[in-house]
């Protein structure tokens, strides 16, 4: 028994020496991080300029994989090896929203990815063509309430964060809109600063320059607190009490990456969005730096999931 137990021990000390030693070794060749989003977009743009920091810190090449279309690299991501040499740009679009609008999912968080830290938080905020002559949250509400049905709205695709926050806006302040769904990101943009649609929800970097150059207006921002690129424009919550919308990225391994090396990347990646030259990037494209636990992420994960599965319960929607 004596033996059986420092056999025992023994071995259990070699695990944890050999997993720390994979950790101090980690990486010893290029990292591929999958970003489901075209090249230039704004998760492209966060991704890079995170990568090249963490390039200098591992020595190593971080390669930026663009495979457009939400689930097409995600999925990629999660067939990966769990060796973190394949990581994942995560987002609440790809990560939340997306499984909820698969009849049977072919990937989730709890199944197939271990999350490693959040990276930035976006500004989302709800725009408007100058052609509506809407300039304030309360100019809208006022305009839909006197033509109800008749305004519309835009979002990259049903079930989707910008379709969902906007199904919430109207239950919050008892209005009624049209949803105009598009295949994307990029196309919903185009038809809003030509006209072809009236409101929308978009991350700040996608859309600034078009408000500074006056070719949208700004309506209100999504999240409590006033952006520091539009500090003239008031938030939602102060028109309506309670609401609160955030965009983020996260970086995801596949599951069954090892600990010890999930640990390394989030320590190396804290570090990395700490960095006084990454965080002015980053700030400059219309993000800023929110790194996290693993928990955290995933807890809010889990929160947001609760928080779309209750708007498509009440607004009764059709997302599958």
């Amino acid at each position: 028994m004596h033996k059986l137990f420092l056999s025992c021990a023994v071995l259990a000390l070699f695990a944890c020496a050999s997993n720390a030693a994979l950790a101090g070794e980690f990486p010893d060749r290029p990292v591929r991080i999958i970003v489901p989003f075209p090249p230039g977009a704004a998760a492209d743009a966060t991704m890079r300029a995170v990568a090249l920091k963490l390039a200098d810190e591992w020595k190593q090449p971080v390669v930026i994989d663009n495979k457009a279309g939400l689930t097409t690299g995600t999925i990629a991501a999660a067939a990966a090896a769990p060796d973190g040499y394949t990581l994942l740009l995560g987002s609440s679009a790809t990560m939340v929203t997306t499984p909820m609008t698969m009849a049977k999912p072919t990937y989730t968080v709890a199944r197939d990815f271990a999350p490693i830290s959040r990276l930035v938080s976006l500004t989302p905020v709800l725009v408007a063509h100058p052609s509506t002559g809407v300039k304030s949250l309360q100019e809208m509400i006022a305009a839909a309430k006197k033509h109800p049905g008749e305004l519309n709205y835009a979002s990259s695709g049903i079930g989707t964060p910008g379709h969902l926050v906007m199904e919430q806006l109207q239950s919050m302040t008892g209005i009624r809109m049209l949803h105009v769904p598009y295949k994307g990101g990029a196309p919903v943009v185009s038809d809003l600063v030509g006209g072809q649609v009236q409101f929308a929800m978009n991350a700040l970097p996608s859309v600034l320059e078009f408000i500074k150059s006056g070719k949208l207006v700004a309506v209100a921002v999504g999240q409590q607190k006033r952006s520091k690129a539009l500090p003239q424009v008031q938030t939602i919550s102060e028109t309506v009490p309670g609401f609160d919308f955030t965009i983020w990225y996260g970086l995801f391994a596949p599951a069954k990456t090892p600990p010890e090396i999930v640990a390394r990347i989030g320590r190396d990646l804290r570090l990395a969005l700490g960095d006084t030259d990454v965080a002015s990037k980053l700030q400059a494209q219309g993000s800023d730096p929110a790194p996290s636990t693993p928990q955290e992420l995933l807890q809010q994960i889990r929160s947001e999931t609760e928080q779309w599965q209750k708007i498509i319960h009440d607004r009764n929607l059709q997302i599958q």
